[in-house]
């Protein structure tokens, strides 16, 4: 049996260091794993999706619509953007952040409300604020584990798993720092 996870957020946000993990944790619990990067516009803030298919046997990269078991969403209307990838029991994890698109930037459109209530109305959601948790450790670049801490708690692997990947995973010099943001998540 294939687990399809996907990761979704804006340029810059850490999706493909996100990936990395996820891919690691999954390698290191013997099973085969594919990753796959779709860039877009991700220098000019514009949405990057990744997918990680972990199994006994994965064929293909890419996620199809209505099969992903986990999302995670770095920004709320990236979650929204994507959720019709989720699977009918499928889990959607959101950072519960607001990053304006150029359109809203522009004024040509404007951004979505209550997005979390309409997501909740068909999905199982769990939200985090985690810039909000990264600013209170005193680094905003670690937002993006302290989601992946949160998204860690709905997976089958153990926390001491996750811990030694991303020990290995990101610089030495930010071990620590991203151990307390993934476990300010997995806590949450």
């Amino acid at each position: 049996m294939t687990k399809n996870i996907m990761i979704v957020g804006v340029g810059g946000q850490g999706t493909l260091l996100t990936s990395r993990i996820l891919g690691g944790v999954m390698e290191n619990a013997g099973y085969k794993v594919k990753v796959s990067e779709v860039h877009g516009m991700a220098q000019r803030g514009g949405s990057v999706v990744t997918f990680v298919r972990y199994g006994d046997s994965v064929a293909e990269p890419i996620v199809e619509e209505g099969q992903a078991d986990v999302l995670i969403a770095f920004e709320r209307l990236e979650a929204l953007r994507y959720a019709h990838f989720l699977k009918k029991d499928g889990v959607l994890i959101v950072n519960d952040w607001r990053i304006d698109p150029i359109s809203v930037v522009m004024g040509a459109q404007k951004y979505p409300e209550k997005i979390i209530e309409k997501l909740e109305r068909k999905h199982t959601v769990y939200k985090i604020n985690g810039m909000e948790e990264a600013l209170r450790l005193g680094n905003s670049r670690v937002f993006n584990n302290v989601v992946l801490g949160m998204a860690a708690r709905h997976m089958d692997f153990s926390l001491q798993e996750w811990l030694d990947v991303i020990e290995k995973t990101v610089p030495a010099k930010t071990v620590e720092i991203n151990t307390k943001a993934f476990m300010a998540g997995y806590e949450h």
